[in-house]
């Protein structure tokens, strides 16, 4: 293993010295060690009992046949308790695992399932036998109904061509990609409180209840309402059943095993599963399987987005453990090793993506299993406690890359608890993510959000926000490459990936421009057009999504659903948040390429249009010196006015276009900056750019500078984005910013009270995400060199972290190549 003279993170020491961690946790590294950086499987019962069900049901209601589908699954799928678990429950197979949804995706299989193994990112296994099945049983079927048949045969000619890459509609262009049919909705967190609360059989009741009220000679009642209060005491039942089968099998296995301790480990989990989650949860450890059944029950209903996420573990498990903790029923380390074994448990599911495009958005196995700590309470009180600080500890003593921790941070965050957040940010794992009230309180509350609710929020996903009870908006939405539209300027409306082919406008040869408003201008008209092709993209998916998805139990949980009669994939819920998006990718690429040619052709002619058109084409080669005055133009992330306030422009120029559609359909549109991974596959259909980028390299991520870009150190990163933002307008969202810092610059007592300043900075400022990797450089270039001695390695990626090993070279590289600040 490579050697260093460089001050270590922690992590990196322990990866270096191979330090030891496991004592006190030889339950979960028990469990850890049969599947960790093993290649996932795919279990294909959900695909199969669902699929069975849905035969069966034809012409009945859509809610009502989720409802009878997942009873199904809930009859017939097989149930498990991991070896050594003290939390009962997966949705498949021992070892890492993934599950099919043929519903949303079931059209191509045949094609893509026989090769799912031999794939550079993410592959998985499927057994041959199984795979047969899926194609000849299953597949079958659903041809010709799934939702990726429907979308990719009702868009238009001009809008396949920049969504589409083939006829199928597998392959992304990679200019305005529609993401719904990756996934069967957006990122979502539940109500868990409500069910720790009542149990299935209180919401049961209330839907009885609810539909007895119903007006029997009122036809949309009858026709509408009835139907969906039937598919929720439907789904209650189906829960109920699946966790009294786990009762079930937890007794056979105590009978089966000579092991006296194991034998009363089992007992207990077959009395809890017996009483949650049907029943209010009593204590701790109840709480904790209730949750993890709901969560777990999430995975086999629908593909949502980066799957279920856990929300306010902090605030909906404190009152238990507060109890159990003075009546001794439970001990602190108790506890931890509780939240280990749903950590271990969690991570062995993987958000499986058969298309090929989803599985370049998401490198690495990722999926976002958030858990929310520290903010306000709907009252507006600090919300931090015992359990917030419990959660940071196990994430520094066990850092494990699932579940991803976010904590949210206020202007009166205690100064302890932004400690303990510097002391996990510096273990270099990366995490947690940080969310600021500051700036999504205010924002929410302005798009008509009830201001408790929205003190309540919960952290959802990579850096998304969700209140549980009143958003009702759950399409994927696309992600637009704004740097295509710098290339289509320069080309007339062609990339030089796709030839001849007119991408966008011909909005003349930019060797004519003769100043930079003619030259503004023609982006300007390539950028709208990529706004005005994506949505209308989002239009038709909105159209056609409920006519395929239904969500009976995230409904059954959903206060306004319950209120309304409505599954929450309906297209309108009275009284819902509407909240969409378009993913901007390429801002810092797009925004420095802009500033380049502003000052370096038109302002100081240093250049000719000719000069930068001719270099770009030969990807720089035999033109190093037109690049190197390029890249030395201002560059956004640097704190300097000039660029900064081209950034801001481009940001209004989107706000300003969402705005006027928000107001017209009645969905708040918003400009979002969160690439997960899509910064480096949509870099590979974009040629080199006037900010000295090579071709087909990735672009810049979230609202991060472009690589190498920041000279001026981190604060200098804060203040663009602070600049760049548009705080008068509210058509806006997430802003996802990486920071990358040597574990020197933090090191000791003055190193984290360095990060504690720095967060007090960025929340001061109202912004909504940061994030943090403190590791040396050298490290991750070994790690590329010698993967086996860096297994464990784990690093932040987009809102999530993954082992660096997972990763694509493409990847890997852009992470190195970030700005490693070596001051603060």
């Amino acid at each position: 293993m490579t050697r260093f003279d460089c001050c270590l993170s922690p992590q990196e020491e322990r990866i270096v010295k191979n330090i030891d961690s496991r004592e006190g946790r030889e339950r979960v590294y028990s469990i850890l060690d049969t599947f960790h950086m093993t290649t996932p499987h795919i279990d294909i019962e959900r695909a199969r009992f669902f699929t069975e069900s849905m035969k069966q049901t034809e012409s009945q209601p859509l809610v009502l046949r989720w409802a009878k589908a997942l009873m199904n699954c809930a009859e017939k799928m097989t149930v498990y308790i991991t070896p050594n678990q003290l939390i009962a429950g997966r949705a498949g197979k021992e070892g890492r695992y993934g599950i099919l949804y043929p519903e949303l995706d079931g059209d191509f299989y045949a094609t893509s399932l026989r090769d799912l193994d031999k794939r550079k990112k993410s592959p998985f296994k499927i057994d041959s036998e199984e795979v047969e099945i899926v194609v000849n049983e299953i597949a079958t079927y659903w041809e010709g109904q799934t939702y990726h048949e429907h979308l990719n045969g009702a868009l238009p000619d001009d809008l396949r061509g920049v969504t589409y890459n083939d006829d199928q509609g597998l392959r992304s262009k990679f200019v305005v990609s529609e993401t719904s049919s990756y996934r069967s909705a957006l990122q979502w967190v539940h109500d868990y409180d409500k069910v720790l609360k009542f149990g299935f059989n209180g919401i049961k009741e209330d839907s009885i209840a609810r539909m007895n009220k119903l007006d029997a000679e009122d036809p949309v009642e009858t026709w509408e309402k009835r139907p969906f209060y039937e598919a929720m005491v439907i789904i209650c039942d189906a829960i109920m059943l699946w966790a009294r089968r786990h009762a079930d099998l937890a007794r056979k296995q105590a009978e089966e095993t000579t092991d006296e301790k194991r034998k009363a480990e089992l007992l207990l989990m077959a009395d809890i599963c017996e009483h949650v989650p049907a029943n209010p949860a009593r204590n701790f450890r109840e709480a904790m399987q209730s949750q993890w059944f709901v969560q777990l029950f999430s995975r086999i209903e629908q593909k949502a987005s980066a799957i279920i996420s856990n929300g306010r573990m902090d605030q909906y498990l404190f009152p238990f453990y507060e109890k159990d903790i003075k009546a001794s029923v439970i001990t602190k380390e108790e506890a931890v090793e509780l939240f280990e074994c749903m950590w271990v448990e969690m991570a062995q599911f993987i958000d499986l993506y058969i298309n090929p495009t989803g599985n370049d958005f998401n490198e690495g196995y990722a999926h976002w299993e958030a858990v929310t700590i520290g903010g306000q309470t709907a009252a507006g009180e600090d919300a931090t406690n015992e359990l917030s600080y419990l959660l940071l500890e196990s994430k520094r003593e066990f850092p494990l890359n699932y579940p991803d921790l976010a904590a949210r941070i206020h202007a009166r965050s205690p100064e302890r608890f932004l400690w303990e957040i510097a002391l996990t940010v510096k273990d270099g794992s990366g995490f947690p993510k940080l969310i600021n009230d500051e700036e999504v309180i205010p924002l929410y509350t302005s798009k008509g959000a009830p201001h408790d609710q929205a003190m309540d929020y919960s952290v959802s996903a990579c850096t998304e926000v969700r209140l549980p009870n009143s958003e009702t908006y759950t399409s994927g939405c696309p992600y637009i490459n704004f740097a295509t539209a710098i290339e289509m300027t320069m080309y007339n409306g062609r990339m030089l990936k796709y030839g001849d082919e007119i991408i966008g406008l011909e909005t003349g040869d930019a060797n004519k421009f003769e100043n930079w408003d003619e030259f503004y201008n023609a982006y300007l008209k390539q950028h709208r057009n990529l706004l005005v092709k994506a949505f209308r993209q989002q239009f038709i998916v909105d159209s056609i999504r409920p006519h395929h998805f239904a969500t009976p139990f995230a409904s059954v949980m959903h206060d306004l659903c319950m209120k309304e009669g409505k599954d929450l994939q309906s297209q309108y819920i009275e009284g819902g948040l509407e909240y969409s998006y378009f993913e901007f990718l390429g801002y810092g690429t797009v925004v420095d390429s802009l500033a380049a040619i502003k000052k370096l052709v038109f302002e100081d002619e240093k250049l000719t249009m000719k000069e930068v058109v001719g270099a770009l084409k030969d990807n720089f080669e035999g033109k190093e010196d037109v690049r190197e005055l390029l890249r030395s133009a201002p560059c956004y992330g640097n704190n300097n006015q000039y660029v900064d306030s081209i950034a801001k422009e481009i940001d209004e120029v989107c706000q300003t276009y969402a705005a006027k559609y928000s107001e017209k359909r009645g969905i708040s549109y918003d400009v979002r900056y969160v690439p997960v991974t899509s910064h480096v596959p949509f870099g590979k259909v974009v040629s080199a750019t006037p900010n000295g980028r090579l071709a087909w390299t990735a672009l810049s991520d979230g609202t991060s500078a472009s690589h190498g870009a920041d000279h001026n150190g981190p604060t200098a990163v804060l203040m663009s984005n602070y600049h760049s933002k548009n705080r008068g307008m509210k058509n806006r969202a997430s802003r996802l910013l990486n920071i990358k810092l040597t574990p020197k610059s933090v090191e000791g007592d003055a190193g984290t009270q360095k990060i504690v300043d720095m967060i007090r900075t960025w929340c001061d400022l109202h912004l909504w995400h940061i994030q943090f990797n403190i590791i040396n450089h050298e490290t991750l270039l070994a790690a590329q060199k010698e993967p086996d001695n860096y297994r464990n390695l784990l690093v932040r990626i987009a809102g999530y972290s993954a082992y660096f090993c997972d990763l694509s070279r493409d990847l890997q590289n852009d992470i190195i190549e970030r700005t490693g600040h070596e001051e603060i």
